[in-house]
């Protein structure tokens, strides 16, 4: 879109909790839009940009920024929208990484790290983001909130609904400052209804705290790298990965990346080829054997004392033999710049910083996440590369990306990289994500997060029994937020009288 398309009025920055609760009041009495943020660092997806040109943007992270609790013994920190180390603000996975550290409990306690560690721990939870150890769906590991509701009134979810038992020298503090329940961050569903979920992705409340589990440490990690020399081997290999995940062979959350996601980020386009156009067959084959790659490279970690890892590390290579041409390495058998170095860290817990390298893939390099969601089969990955590297060739881009593989499905991450600056660009890359939402909801793959500018063209995806999906939203905004002041749009979601006056795109 154009620079000013999502644009903020303001920026305020509560100080604690009861800030935000009055400001919520205060938008309340003028009818005047929010958009909470943590840090911001959206990337890929719009950034701290709010979806209703005008909103006043609430920057959660800047001063509510403490770790509250880390327990050793429950493996669990409790955190408010961003962590304080001296000398940051705004602080992030790397800075609850560097909390571990300085409080001398790393080699007990592990963080999950998502590809750069300049993230909010809060924010990318909430957002239902990913990382790469066996506690890589940060969703999946969140236990506890607290949320400020669209009244300016308190919860806390779950077992944090159940009042510590009161002492003395508690019973006149603010709801904020009580203490929590013993079981909060420890069992997440409480009792009754479990509605966490109305407040991830969503402008349902305003998140001020959150439980996460942490990993205890596993005593033993061996990271290791897989290439699959052709570009077809996607489909023997995800048929391979399939019950080695689904038996937890495959300790943690691997991925599949596509040569240039790796060439990228190692150096522009222009280090590798003087063409403008994309990259053809003979480009890539290339670019693998110089940098020692396939076509596809397969990222994982074995976690466990040396006897666990050795019996998973016996059974994963006996699995992608059968491959040919495959080949296996560790760390200390590539170049000190390689990715496997820098994936060494990432699936154990250790920020880093340059992933993202990959955007200056261009010059002026901007990008869109593309993320749709697909079962963990061979023809289905087939089928859905295919579809996205033929789409990407019409816009004149370069196909870049990744399948990230939970327990079940696979995030299949498209990079769309593109210069900002360049006029067309910009329009092919618009044209490119919107054809491709339709392209993938014709064979039944949805996105499972994505950009500002085609968050109503997605939530319209979500469309069975005639948009039940977003009726029953819609009624529950209207009920919790009647004057639609919490991010109207986020996630496609609306108030009565935003949809009457025409806000969707």
């Amino acid at each position: 879109m154009e620079r000013d398309y999502f644009l903020a009025s303001a920026i305020v920055s509560p100080r604690n909790v009861a800030d935000v609760q009055a400001i919520v009041r205060l938008a309340n009495e003028i009818s005047f839009p929010l958009w909470p943020i943590s840090i911001g660092r959206n990337s890929g997806y719009g950034g701290a940009a709010p979806r209703v040109s005008g909103s006043i943007v609430m920057s959660m992270g800047r001063n509510l920024n403490k770790v509250l609790e880390v327990n050793v013994e429950g493996a669990y920190c409790v955190v408010e929208p961003e962590f304080l180390i001296v000398g940051h603000e705004g602080v992030t996975f790397q800075d609850l990484y560097d909390y571990l550290l300085a409080n001398n409990l790393r080699d007990q306690l592990w963080i999950d790290v998502p590809d750069h560690g300049g993230g909010s721990v809060l924010g990318n939870s909430t957002e239902r983001g990913v990382g790469y150890t066996p506690y890589g769906d940060h969703w999946m590991m969140h236990c506890g909130m607290e949320v400020v509701l669209p009244n300016g009134e308190l919860l806390r979810t779950g077992m944090g609904a159940l009042p510590d038992p009161k002492r003395p020298e508690t019973v006149n503090l603010d709801p904020e400052d009580q203490p929590w329940n013993k079981t909060a961050h420890t069992f997440p569903y409480g009792f009754g209804p479990y509605i966490d979920g109305l407040f991830s992705q969503s402008n349902m409340g305003i998140v001020t705290k959150l439980g996460m589990w942490l990993m205890p440490n596993p005593g033993g990690y061996q990271s290791y790298l897989i290439t699959l020399p052709k570009d077809d081997d996607l489909k023997q290999a995800v048929d391979i990965i399939r019950p080695l995940r689904l038996n937890m062979a495959l300790q943690n959350v691997p991925t599949i990346r596509h040569i240039l996601l790796d060439a990228a980020a190692l150096g522009s386009k222009t280090s590798y080829s003087s063409k403008t156009e994309p990259l053809s067959n003979d480009d890539l084959n290339k670019i693998a054997k110089q940098l020692n790659l396939g076509r596809w490279n397969f990222y994982g970690a074995l976690y466990g004392p040396e006897q666990i890892r050795k019996g998973l590390w016996e059974t994963i290579k006996g699995a992608f033999s059968v491959i040919p041409g495959v080949k296996f390495y560790f760390p200390e058998d590539t170049p000190k710049n390689s990715i496997l170095r820098v994936r060494d860290k990432t699936m154990q817990g250790i920020p880093t910083y340059d992933e993202l390298k990959w955007i200056d893939w261009v010059p002026n390099g901007a990008h869109l996440f593309f993320s749709p969601i697909g079962k963990v089969s061979g023809e289905d990955a087939m089928l859905q590369y295919g579809i996205t590297k033929k789409r990407c060739k019409e816009a004149g881009l370069d196909f870049i990306g990744t399948f990230t593989v939970g327990m079940r499905e696979m995030h299949h991450i498209v990079d769309i990289v593109f210069n900002k600056k360049d006029p067309e660009q910009r329009k092919k890359a618009q044209w490119l994500i919107r054809t491709l939402i339709d392209d993938c909801a014709a064979n039944g793959w949805g996105e499972y997060r994505t950009h500002l500018a085609v968050m109503d063209q997605i939530m319209g995806t979500y469309n069975w029994n005639n948009g039940s999906l977003l009726k029953f939203n819609e009624v529950i905004k209207d009920a919790v937020d009647p004057n639609g002041i919490i991010a109207p749009g986020k996630s496609g979601v609306w108030p009565t009288r935003y949809i009457q006056e025409g806000w969707k795109l």
